[in-house]
């Protein structure tokens, strides 16, 4: 199971995790939790290294940040994503990473903020909320 580390004030991440709840509504690939949470203090870096927008915790335990973490879940979602993915891929490190903090800095003004940090679900989907 992936988990997916989100910035649980922004609108942004919210769309996002909205996104991935309705390609995966059984949530057979992912969990969430908050960058902010109990899951990330145990599993993330200290607050002062963790990332702010998105991290990945892989299968296999491994720590993805910035547009690795979002290849990742587009590479676990698959059909399209996966395509998508594959050719973001191709680009350069730190072209990718430069896109993806380009859009990051900017989901504030562009997304605006949540002040809850999970988005209202059915009692089924909630489980897939880690603390």
């Amino acid at each position: 199971m992936i988990t997916v580390f989100y910035d649980g004030t922004c609108g942004l991440c919210h769309r996002s995790v909205q996104f991935l709840l309705n390609r995966d509504p059984r949530g057979k690939l992912f969990r969430y939790a908050t960058l902010s949470g109990q899951t990330a203090e145990e599993a993330l870096p200290p607050k002062e290294n963790r990332p702010d927008s998105v991290a990945v915790l892989t299968t296999d335990g491994r720590i993805l940040i910035r547009a690795d973490a979002a290849t990742h879940i587009g590479y676990a979602l698959g059909g399209p994503w996966w395509l998508l993915s594959a050719l973001f891929a191709l680009l350069p490190g730190f072209i990718r990473d430069c896109l993806y903090n380009g859009v990051a800095k900017r989901r504030y003004a562009l997304f605006g903020t949540k002040t809850e940090s999970c988005p209202i679900l059915p009692p089924e989907q909630r489980e897939f909320f880690l603390p």
